[in-house]
């Protein structure tokens, strides 16, 4: 397994490949037109909160708007910000959070386009092993399983048990298992009594009957509940500079996406089945359709950044940063909504 020093390592590697062999620039199509070619850095493309941009690709939207999309998986946000930072890609699609978090460190990047009003996070206790449970507290004592420390389902977690005053440091022992199917086996198994996670996970373990929901973002309304406001979720986001500079690109990579967003809000499973690559479906079809369904909330309409999206997540993020850098991040410049409100007046999303 790698380190997280060995993945940057690599995407200072590939950076440096992309950039010799003009990552960014002008492609043939092979029907003798010639096409913008971007590179996204992408955190995971088969997570929920990214399918629009799959969407866009698998139906030939960035095409349709003169672009050569390519995308780099990457192992998370961080490693995605590097190869953004360096040039090696051109755009990446990350947590809004991820946004923010740079400009605190000085790196004047800005979302373009939101995909999710909702991080489709869930927390499930054991009905065997919490069948009791009335509230926070009751974690105490507990092993609860996550992706990875700093993610957004454990700082999700923490939000929550930090409510009932209790210091999850000390209190909670938090395990990361970013795999679904050890997630999966490790719950059913009683080694951790909890988990907060993403679908299909969260939606095949309440399928099962072993995991009872006790804190739900799937929709707009539960992550209001959960963290107080609208919680801005999967976003593109771009350098200013690159704003700045290739205006016309941004709003081509927006139109697709725009598109992608309409596309969804009313997408049946035959459509989903047709669009969304096999390996995504992870060997169950009917299991991805189901969590799919629970999801179709959390996926914004139209790309807007909602009006009190930015101070939500800011103010989340603020509770697990002790340097207060976050405080003088000018939030308005970390998102801008005026190329999706022009794709949505070109579209009518």
């Amino acid at each position: 397994m790698w380190s997280r020093r060995a993945w940057l390592a690599a995407g200072s590697a590939f950076a440096g490949s992309m950039v010799a062999a003009g990552a960014f620039g002008q492609a043939p199509d092979g029907e003798g037109r010639t096409r913008s070619r971007v590179v996204i850095a992408v955190e995971d493309p088969r997570a929920f909160c990214y399918l629009p941009l799959t969407v866009a690709m698998r139906l030939g939207y960035f095409a349709a708007q003169g672009l050569d999309v390519q995308w780099r998986e990457t192992a998370d946000p961080d490693q995605a910000s590097q190869l953004l930072l360096s040039g090696a890609a051109q755009a990446m699609s990350v947590p809004y959070s991820a946004a923010i978090a740079l400009h605190a460190r000085g790196h004047r990047v800005q979302s373009i386009v939101l995909q999710g009003r909702a991080p489709q996070l869930v927390l499930g206790v054991s009905t065997r092993t919490l069948g009791h449970f009335r509230d926070w507290r009751d974690l105490r004592g507990r092993r609860v399983a996550i992706p990875a420390p700093g993610s957004g389902p454990h700082r999700m977690t923490r939000l929550l048990l930090a409510r009932s005053g209790i210091q999850s440091a000390q209190e909670v022992q938090f395990v990361a298992l970013p795999d679904h199917a050890d997630a999966a086996r490790a719950f059913r198994s009683g080694t951790v009594d909890a988990l907060c996670h993403t679908d299909p996970l969260m939606t095949k373990l309440e399928q099962e009957g072993g995991l009872r929901v006790v804190a739900d973002t799937r929709t707009p309304r539960g992550s209001d509940e959960v963290f107080g406001g609208p919680m801005p979720a999967g976003c593109l986001c771009v350098s200013e500079e690159f704003a700045r500079t290739q205006p016309g690109i941004c709003q081509a990579l927006v139109d697709a996406m725009v598109l992608a967003l309409k596309w969804l809000q009313t997408a049946g499973p035959s459509d989903i089945i047709k669009v969304v690559p096999e390996p995504y479906f992870r060997g169950d079809r009917a299991l991805y359709l189901a969590a799919f369904a629970r999801a179709r909330e959390a996926w914004t309409p139209d790309g807007l950044m909602p009006q009190r999206g930015p101070l939500v997540a800011a103010r989340v993020m603020a509770q697990f940063d002790d340097s207060g850098l976050l405080q003088r991040v000018p939030l308005e410049r970390t998102y801008t909504n005026e190329l999706a409100l022009r794709a949505k007046q070109r579209f009518r999303a």
